[in-house]
């Protein structure tokens, strides 16, 4: 269960990077860390990239919505 709020809470901030890149032109975490090639920028966009892949395969059995059975 740890470890399905910390993708979730690293897909959150990877989302609201995406959205400042479109909306603004800023990469918020190349901004916070000094630069995207920075190392801790990389961590960040590799911890953001790691937690898109487990959550499409976690997804259906963390996710109640897709967990109950289906009203159709």
């Amino acid at each position: 269960m740890k470890l399905h709020i910390i993708t979730f809470i690293l897909l959150v901030i990877g989302g609201l990077n995406w959205l400042a890149v479109g909306l603004l032109q800023i990469d918020l975490v190349s901004w916070l860390f000094g630069g995207a090639d920075m190392l801790a920028s990389r961590v960040v966009y590799v911890l953001v990239g790691v937690s898109a892949v487990y959550e499409i395969l976690t997804h259906k059995g963390n996710c109640r919505a897709c967990a109950a059975p289906s009203a159709m």
